[in-house]
């Protein structure tokens, strides 16, 4: 008898009599065409624990590998509509990485040049995959804000420079927002068929967790709460804390591109709708990317895994019963260099963090 390798159940399910299992997507067009639309997934282990449904959205799967890909192309599509660029023209930008990442795709896509201005203390995976994508970056030492040689001040003087040129400005441009408004937020709603109890996410522009919050308040009518998430040396747990007092920020982490000095143009508008605020350590951060590998098999960065923590907080806070949602920002390839070095995380003195049981991961030296 001829064996094809699939069970009755699966032999079943192909036939033409029967529905299909598998239900795939339409073709799209191209790169842009295929943002979005990134699966939720429901983090076992710890609704389990919790007694809620932790879920996370999956936005390491976009095509450029990060949530920020939305961003990038939403406020690319900004500057065209304004017409502040041109067939052949060039984008700069200001960024830890990932929004860089995802403008180099979006430009290759539609033709343009890419710059990047980013800190010299980003992870060396992010530069050279950014050269490898055709951008054309510098890695600038990391000062304040208000220091004119920040990255994001270097970058507009650069686009001011040239002809044909444009500063995208993700910090403060809020098309970054507006994509989160029009894509990530309903997608999270749909996904969830409206039953959506707390969503939190850390900020670094403050697009994302701004774009979704309007989006699920207005959807729920107020209903669902909205938890800022920030990492050791940002002020915007404090500022939520306090009422709206700014301190001067001091410390750091291990995460990227995360936590923030000030109020971006993206939060600004939106401050009013959060409800909390969580501060999650590092050593708490760098256990659930461990956690995560081990437990669910997935294999994300350390901005990830401290969205998951607020996650788990927010359902402590909350009470059992509950779909709290974040966002799975990128995959940790792009880390992996720092992460998982049992050398790196002794330097951050950190490897007491992980229980013995996961310290077989950091395989790296």
């Amino acid at each position: 008898m001829l064996r094809t390798g699939l069970s009755s159940v699966a032999r079943r399910a192909y036939s033409t009599t029967h529905t299909p299992i598998i239900t795939a997507a339409k073709p799209v067009e191209g790169f842009v065409g295929a943002l979005g639309n990134t699966p939720l997934i429901r983090l076992n282990r710890l609704s389990k624990e919790t007694g809620s449904n932790i879920y996370a959205k999956a936005e390491f799967m976009n095509p450029g590998g990060s949530v920020k890909d939305r961003a990038a192309l939403y406020v690319v599509k900004d500057a065209e509509e304004r017409g502040l660029i041109k067939p052949g023209g060039t984008v700069v930008e200001g960024t830890a990485g990932n929004t860089g990442i995802g403008l180099a795709h979006v430009c290759r896509a539609k033709g343009y040049k890419c710059v990047i201005y980013m800190p010299n203390t980003q992870s060396q995976e992010k530069i050279d995959l950014l050269r490898m994508l055709g951008a054309e970056v510098h890695p600038v030492p990391a000062v304040a804000f208000d220091n004119p040689q920040n990255y994001n001040h270097q970058a507009a003087r650069h686009a001011e420079a040239l002809e044909n040129a444009v500063w995208t400005n993700q910090f403060d441009n809020t098309a970054n927002r507006r994509a989160h408004i029009e894509t990530t937020g309903p997608e999270i709603w749909q996904q969830l068929e409206g039953q959506v109890d707390g969503f939190t996410c850390s900020t670094g522009t403050g697009g994302t967790l701004a774009g979704i919050a309007r989006y699920l308040k207005e959807k729920s009518q107020g209903k669902t709460k909205i938890f800022l998430a920030d990492p050791p040396g940002s002020v915007l747990y404090s500022y939520i804390k306090s009422g709206g007092t700014l301190i001067e920020r001091g410390g750091s982490s291990i995460t990227e591109g995360i936590g923030q000095g000030r109020v971006t143009d993206n939060l600004k508008g939106e401050i009013e709708l959060i409800d909390d605020a969580v501060q999650i350590p590092d050593a708490d951060s760098l256990k659930m990317i461990y956690r995560l590998l081990d437990e669910e098999g997935i294999y994300v960065g350390a901005s990830s895994a401290l969205n998951v923590v607020a996650a788990v907080e927010m359902a402590k806070k909350l009470g059992p019963g509950k779909n709290i949602v974040t966002i799975l920002c990128d995959g940790a390839h792009r880390y992996q260099s720092r992460l998982f070095s049992k050398k790196w995380i002794e330097s951050k003195g950190l490897i007491d963090a992980l229980p013995e049981h996961l310290k077989k991961y950091a395989t790296l030296d």
